[in-house]
């Protein structure tokens, strides 16, 4: 009986992770009032990019998302992209 040959393992979906761009260090706080951070995870229309692009934990991810919504209520940045 002859052994098949086991192929390399993949990752699930195929696709290396995307992290240089956005990496985010330990220390970093997460604030409505720190602009420059929260305006590199927003992309030109004004939406939210991703987690699986950004490469930011879960938890990061939320506490970004709550400090946009704060900031845009406050009219700190966007609320949505340009209109054509």
């Amino acid at each position: 009986m002859k052994k098949k040959l086991m192929k390399p393992r993949r990752n699930f979906n195929g696709r290396q992770r995307n992290t240089a761009k956005y990496q985010m260090s330990k220390d970093t706080d997460i604030n409505y009032k720190n602009i420059s951070l929260l305006q590199k995870y927003l992309n030109d229309r004004g939406k939210v990019v991703p987690r699986r692009i950004t490469g930011v934990t879960a938890k990061d991810q939320r506490r970004l998302i709550e400090a946009i919504k704060n900031a845009r209520f406050l009219s700190l940045l966007i609320t949505g992209g340009v209109k054509k």
